[in-house]
C-alpha cells in the first residue's frame, strides 16, 4: 500500500511516500516559502523522481495539528483536495506524535515541543519502549517555564525534539539539568516520512477520517479570532 505523507504544521515542509516494504522517497524544504508555493511542486517533484504515477496513491496522510495555523490549513485542503480527487482514504496524524514517532527505537520520554509564540509551546509527552509507545501527557498549549517544572517531576531523562527544543535549551536545561536530552538541530524537523509511516498504520487498520468534517486540531484560537473576540467586547 503506497501512501503520501504531508507535513505542513510548522515552518518545515516535508512530502513523502512510504509503503509497507520501504521509503520511496522523501523531500523537506525549510527555506521559509509559504506552504502553498511548496506542497503541490514538492509532491509532484517527488513522485516523478520515485517513478511512481498519482493515480497509484493509495492513501494520504496529513499531519493534522497542532502547529501553524496558516500552515495547517493549507496542508489540510492540500490533502482533502487530493483525497478527493483520486477517490483515496484520508488520515489525519497528531503533529506531536508524529513528531516524537521519529524517535522510535528508543526507551524512555520524549517530549516533541513546537514554538507556539506568545510564550507558549505546543507539546505533549510520549514514552517509548522499542517501536510502541505510550501518551503519557495530553496535547497542550503551555508556558516553557510550567512545562519543565511538569516535566522535572518524572525524575527522568527526557529527549526534546521539534523547534521548540533549542529555542527553550536553557529552560529544559535549568529545570532538569543533565536530564536534559536536546537532539542537534537538524534531527528536530517534522518529517513527511513519519506522517507517512503512522498513516499508512492506520490505514492498513481500515481506519480513515471523513474528509469532508476532517478540521486541523489547533488547540487555541488564532490571533484573528482573539482579536475579534476583544472588539465584540469592547
Amino acid at each position: 500500500m503506497k501512501v503520501l505523507g504531508i507535513e505542513s504544521s510548522s515552518p518545515v515542509a516535508s512530502v513523502a511516500l512510504v509503503s509497507e516494504e520501504k521509503l520511496w522517497g522523501e523531500m523537506t524544504l525549510n527555506i521559509g516559502l509559504t506552504h502553498s508555493e511548496q506542497l503541490l511542486p514538492l509532491i509532484d517533484e517527488l513522485l516523478h523522481q520515485v517513478k511512481v504515477d498519482i493515480s497509484e496513491i493509495e492513501g494520504i496522510a496529513i499531519s493534522g495539528g497542532p502547529g501553524s495555523f496558516t500552515g495547517l490549513r493549507i496542508g489540510m485542503a492540500t490533502a482533502k483536495g487530493l483525497a478527493q480527487g483520486l477517490n483515496k482514504p484520508l488520515v489525519s496524524i497528531p503533529t506531536l506524535l508524529a513528531l516524537a514517532y521519529q524517535q522510535v527505537g528508543c526507551s524512555g520520554l520524549v517530549a516533541p515541543v513546537l514554538n507556539a509564540r506568545r510564550n507558549e509551546v505546543y507539546t505533549a509527552l510520549f514514552r517509548f519502549s522499542g517501536v510502541e509507545y505510550q501518551q503519557v501527557e495530553d496535547d497542550q498549549a503551555i508556558n516553557p517555564q510550567l512545562w519543565a517544572e511538569k516535566l522535572a517531576d518524572y525524575g527522568e531523562p527526557i529527549l526534546f525534539t521539534g523547534d521548540g527544543a533549542t529555542i527553550y535549551a536553557d529552560v529544559w536545561q535549568e529545570s532538569l539539568g543533565e536530564k536534559a536530552v536536546i537532539i542537534p538541530g537538524i534531527f528536530q524537523l517534522a518529517r513527511g516520512a513519519s506522517v507517512a509511516e503512522l498513516g499508512l498504520r492506520k490505514l492498513l487498520k481500515g481506519e480513515e477520517d471523513e474528509v469532508f468534517t476532517l478540521k486541523p486540531l489547533y488547540i487555541r484560537s488564532s490571533e484573528a479570532e482573539r482579536k475579534l473576540k476583544t472588539s465584540v467586547k469592547s
